[in-house]
């Protein structure tokens, strides 16, 4: 990293090395006083020296707040006193290391046995805190796994996402849904494991559809023997641990044997399943030939910002890649963000025993050695210079150059989009982050408000919010007072965890032109971080939800926010919306202008979100309250129901002729029942 401009940065272990030399001349003998220091980084530098006064010199972590509280920086260290009095020194740091210092107000410390322990907490406290100068793993999404159950005397293979409650074997990561699919349907054909939930099959009579397409061996019914389906479910468990030579060896003797009895029949059977095995083990696009398990890591640095490909391999097959872009200040190189980034990355994920990595990592075996500690079995990291693991790097390289390209032009064609945009609806600054609200609701039961956060890099996800109306005096259908408790509830939370600041447009607008620290609210924005206030909100509706929304808004002594409502066309056609602005006449925009597609864009996914969280909603009203909800159904025709389905989502899934082949379902009575469950929500 190019951190102090004598190459030494007080984050790293460098810093640690040369302060042993010098501790000496940097031990402070008597108080500071604060008062008198010259300047933020002078006032800093007094608040660190002071606090190293108490500092224990053991492993551990430590965290630096601003005077609001918040965390700035996590860091670790084998001697905590001797790593923040690096920060003390009067030399010239980069900018970033001099506003950390500038902002310190006060620090914390948590000693650990070992530095292997601090390394495992600096990276939970990391992705728990988000401090703001620390490189942060983005877009944590949840991997999907493969999840064979141990609590069923018949096990069920699935996909599965989420904690890792259940008992049974989970094996991933994949990198996507699609890969498992794919996985699950071979793995199926190989092993005829049954996929179908616990309630469908205790309600068999009958082998289903998957038993006769030779998906499944049938266990619900007794086609295969228990000691049977145990040996299916330890070869499966067994390939999927990494042992897939051996279980491929097993069938082909099995199968050479059977040829051998004459029977012909069984033998196909296990051809089928290896040719099924050859099939989980093709059907990825680059597969490893001497690597059965590893996780590969690439970074590749551009236009100031980072891009991580991983890809994964286990059983010898690709089970997919994903790219993420971490939030890390332009002077961090590519060893420290990759280094940072693992350590968060396996935080609650499952580790290897083998790491291929791109760049060498200033502290490689420490990171390994926490990582065996955690994962309870030997893990290597390795920089590979030749042979397949070095192709296998740098194609996972070549991905990451691939993807940042593709986010470095998205980017740029999103920012254009928000200057036009503030450009049409005559906003004071481009728009950092917009939220759109809409509701949905079924004739006023299970109303839901939802809210979308969209910025310079798109859709923010991990920033959506849903509001269950709880109003008592809510009318049923009531959409203005739907949108007032929503937005009511949001800037008052919002107002009550983030006070504004407000300053000078003509002052936001301004450059800098000191070297001095810019303000903490509007460090955040210069970085990148996720600002809670929004720029614009976006309502979707017409002169009236703008009128309740503006009212709520003003209320809160809010009224300077900008708002726009976006009103349907006639016959609800797109392209012909309306937009209503205070203190503005109602305008459309032209047919084909980029701005009016990106903000139908902004309005559908809110209706996308608001959509699917009333119906959440509704299904788990349903299963609370049991079928009897719907009109003509009781308990006997629920029993009967859920006897002929097995589950309740089969039944949401059936159409009205196969509803109508229940004993005391009636045609009229199934579309009743499918009426229920596809009504359109408004």
């Amino acid at each position: 990293m190019n951190g102090l401009k004598k190459d030494i940065d007080p984050t790293s272990e460098l810093a640690e090395e040369d302060e042993e030399q010098n501790l000496p001349d940097l031990e402070p003998v008597a108080d500071i006083d604060l008062s008198a220091a010259s300047g933020p980084l002078a006032v800093g530098r007094a608040v660190i020296t002071r606090h190293a006064k108490i500092a224990p010199a053991s492993p551990g972590v430590y965290r630096m707040l601003d005077a609001r509280g918040d965390v700035l920086y996590v860091g670790k260290a084998k001697n905590i006193k001797k790593r923040i009095l690096a920060y003390t020194r009067p030399v010239a740091y980069d900018t970033r290391i001099e506003r950390m210092i500038a902002a310190t107000a006060t620090l914390e410390f948590v000693s650990t046995a070992t530095e292997t322990e601090a390394l495992l907490l600096e990276a939970n406290l990391i992705k728990r805190l988000r401090p703001r100068f620390n490189v942060l793993l983005r877009d944590d999404k949840s991997f999907p796994y493969i999840l064979i159950t141990g609590d069923h005397w018949a096990p069920q293979i699935f996909k599965h996402r989420g904690a890792h409650t259940r008992p049974g074997h989970y094996y991933g990561p994949f990198a996507s849904a699609g890969a498992v699919n794919r996985t699950i349907t071979a793995l199926q054909r190989a092993f005829l494991l049954r996929s179908c939930s616990d309630g469908f099959f205790e309600s068999r009579t009958r082998p289903c559809l998957l038993f006769q397409i030779k998906r499944c061996s049938g266990p619900c019914t007794g086609e295969i023997g228990f000691a049977e389906y145990t040996e299916l479910v330890r070869e499966a468990n067994a390939f999927l641990s990494g042992r897939s030579q051996s279980v491929k060896q097993e069938l082909a003797a099995e199968m050479e044997k059977a040829s051998a009895a004459l029977d012909f029949e069984r033998a196909a059977v296990y051809r089928d399943r290896l040719a099924a095995l050859a099939a989980v083990q093709a059907h990825q696009g680059i597969n490893p030939r001497n690597v059965e398990e590893a996780d590969v890591f690439a970074v590749h640095q551009e236009g100031g910002f980072s891009c991580v490909e991983v890809f994964f391999f286990r059983t010898g097959q690709n089970w997919g890649n994903r790219a993420y872009f971490p939030r890390a200040d332009r002077s961090v190189g590519p060893p420290e963000v990759l280094s940072a980034f693992l350590g968060q990355f396996y935080d609650e994920k499952p580790c290897p025993r083998l790491i291929l990595v791109s760049h060498a990592l200033e502290e490689q075996e420490l990171l390994a050695e926490a990582l065996t500690v955690k994962s309870g079995h030997r893990v290597e990291i390795l920089l590979p210079h030749r042979g397949e693991k070095k192709e296998l790097v740098n194609h996972a390289l070549a991905n990451a150059r691939e993807a940042l390209a593709r986010k470095l032009a998205d980017t740029s064609s999103q920012r254009k989009l928000l200057a036009a945009l503030a450009e049409c609806f005559a906003l004071p600054r481009v728009p950092r982050r917009i939220e759109v609200y809409d509701n949905s609701h079924i004739q006023g039961s299970n109303a839901v408000g939802a809210m979308i956060v969209a910025g310079a890099d798109g859709f923010v996800k991990n920033q959506y919010r849903k509001f269950n109306m709880r109003a008592a005096d809510l009318a049923p259908g009531d959409d203005f007072a739907m949108m007032r408790e929503t937005l009511g509830r949001r800037f008052k939370r919002l107002i009550a965890e983030a006070p504004r600041l407000v300053r000078n447009p003509a002052e936001i607008a301004a450059p800098e032109t000191s070297a001095a620290p810019m303000p903490a609210s509007e460090q955040e924005r210069e970085e990148g971080n996720e600002v809670a206030w929004p720029d614009l909100v976006l309502i979707d509706g017409g002169a009236g939800q703008l009128a309740a929304a503006q009212a709520t808004l003003a209320e809160l002594g809010l009224g300077d926010i900008p708002l726009v409502a976006i009103a349907k066309g006639p016959d609800r056609d797109a392209g012909r919306e309306t937009f209503f602005m205070p203190g503005r006449a109602p305008f459309k925009l032209k047919p084909r202008d980029p701005v009016l597609y990106f903000v139908e864009r902004l309005r559908d996914e809110a209706h996308r979100f608001a959509i699917g969280s009333h119906r959440a909603r509704r299904r788990r009203d349903i299963r609370e309250a049991g079928l009897q909800e719907i009109p003509g159904i009781g308990p006997g025709r629920k029993r009967a129901l859920l006897q002929h389905f097995g589950t309740l989502k089969a039944i949401e899934r059936a159409s009205p002729a196969d509803l109508a082949n229940v004993p005391g379902v009636s045609a009229e009575l199934a579309r009743k029942i499918y009426d229920f469950f596809h009504a359109g929500a408004g």
